[in-house]
């Protein structure tokens, strides 16, 4: 399971201002934080500021690879953003994210083709974001082949089923488990990946549902994550549903965690 740690993306509050004032150390103590946690890729997000976006960007990615040793999941929707940290990543990095719509794919496709970085494909299109399977599944049925002609491997491509609130369609959550199965199925080798704490916005104890919703996901197949693993429960949840699920031999990626200390309970 590969875990993306979501902690500094600049809508959250603190991040923000750490952003707007440079404080490296407090951005550095984030990265490493996730890390030791058990993230196998940061996340960098500084999007709130569209007029600053192209600067700050390249400044977060030079502090959190300063910190740490692993690879970047760059999150911008931005193609100059994007072209101007591209060539600082260390490591390859994952682009986050592309989608089916005509204006995202002319602008950013040829930047993951040019970059040779793995890229998050949501599925939703022009048409906007789907309310059910059916959607979904017909909006990957186009992503997905367009991706792979322009020469973007299908290891490299972890697909997004765009997780919904269940407080507004309690559906939601049976849409992305279906979503991912069928997506594994008719891809054989493709990743899936989720913004997975959407699932649970605008309800009371978030962390419970989170990491339920993990569990769940990983029995789908979903095989990446993008979530904080810092929070309660989440790491061991990754850790006891692949050994369960018998994706880990004899159980030594759990004992090992649980022996590391990253179990927060």
């Amino acid at each position: 399971m590969l875990v993306v740690g979501e902690r500094i993306n600049s809508t959250r509050k603190n991040i923000r201002e750490a952003v707007r004032a440079r404080k490296v150390e407090f951005i550095g103590g984030e990265a490493k934080k996730q890390v030791e946690a058990g993230a196998d890729y940061v996340d960098v997000n500084a999007g709130t500021s569209v007029a600053h976006e192209v600067d700050d960007l390249k400044w977060l990615v030079e502090t959190v690879q300063s910190a740490v040793e692993a690879p970047l999941c760059i999150d911008s929707a931005n193609p100059a953003a994007l072209k101007a940290v591209l060539p600082l990543a260390k490591k390859p990095a994952i682009i986050n994210s592309i989608t089916g719509e005509k204006a995202r794919m002319d602008s950013i496709l040829p930047l993951v083709v040019e970059s040779g970085s793995s890229v998050v494909a949501l599925v939703m299109d022009d048409r906007g974001l789907p309310e059910d399977v059916e959607g979904r599944m017909a909006a990957a049925e186009v992503l997905i082949p367009a991706l792979e002609k322009a020469g973007v491997a299908r290891d490299r491509i972890y697909v997004d089923p765009l997780v919904r609130p269940v407080s507004t369609d309690i559906r939601q959550g049976l849409n992305v488990l279906e979503t991912v199965r069928r997506v594994t199925a008719a891809w054989p080798g493709i990743h899936t990946i989720c913004g997975l704490s959407n699932i649970s916005f605008g309800l009371p104890a978030r962390n419970v549902l989170n990491a339920a919703f993990l569990a769940l996901m990983i029995e789908a197949g979903l095989d990446a994550a993008i979530i904080d693993p810092t929070e309660p429960r989440m790491m061991a949840n990754v850790a006891a549903a692949e050994a369960l699920l018998g994706r880990d031999e004899y159980c030594m990626n759990y004992i090992t965690a649980q022996r590391s200390g990253r179990f927060i309970l």
